[in-house]
């Protein structure tokens, strides 16, 4: 296990444990989390916790042309009867993502600090967010890290049915348009299966993000 000091460095992503875990320590500055992001690497860790650096293998991605779209998810788009806008609220989304109730989770990693990392990202062009209203209500959205060539999705949430798929067929709908590689979604879980998402070896994702040209 590595423990990190204040220099700027992560070490590769193939000495990771098998857990996935890289290291521990560090901050939380915009210089670190691009360097992980750049280096397949993100933060995942709990109030309280030391901060904990991640490479899962397998990783779990979705491939643009693969997205899932059910019949009735089809319906739910065809009806309008949400909207959508880019990177307006980035600050109230990411909020919501702390705040929302998860089944199976007692509390969020979704910390004070994150917060105020991922805003500070957000500042810079590198964080962005997906907003869903209803009746000019916001009640849906995600936020993720925007390298270029791929988009690293960090969380979402819905306040009403289907907002959050929304948001996410928005992203993709508009990563595909600007020629993006794929979305990286980080962990399997059985909601992004059900949108086309599926586990890949390390290696491969590893390939992709550094052959972006």
């Amino acid at each position: 296990m590595y423990y990190l000091s204040e220099d700027l460095f992560f070490p590769p992503v193939h000495l990771a444990h098998s857990s996935g875990i890289v290291g521990f320590g560090g901050d939380l500055s915009p210089e670190r989390l691009q360097l992980a992001y750049n280096s397949g690497i993100f933060p995942w860790f709990e109030d309280g916790e030391p901060i904990t650096w991640w490479s899962p293998n397998p990783r779990m991605v979705l491939f643009l042309d693969e997205l899932i779209i059910s019949k009735s998810m089809r319906n739910v788009l065809n009806r309008k009867l949400f909207r959508v806008t880019f990177n307006q609220n980035f600050r109230e989304i990411i909020s919501n993502c702390q705040n929302v109730k998860r089944d199976g989770q007692n509390g969020t990693w979704i910390t004070n600090d994150m917060i105020e990392a991922y805003c500070k990202l957000n500042e810079l062009g590198i964080a962005k967010s997906v907003e869903v209203w209803q009746d000019d209500e916001l009640v849906g959205g995600l936020y993720g890290v925007d390298l270029g060539h791929i988009f690293c999705g960090e969380s979402m949430f819905s306040l009403v049915s289907n907002a959050s798929k929304v948001a996410f067929i928005a992203l993709v709908n508009q990563l595909k348009n600007e020629n993006y590689k794929l979305l990286d979604c980080q962990v399997y879980n059985s909601h992004l299966e059900s949108l086309g998402c599926r586990e890949i070896e390390r290696d491969e994702f590893m390939n992709i993000l550094r052959n972006h040209f």
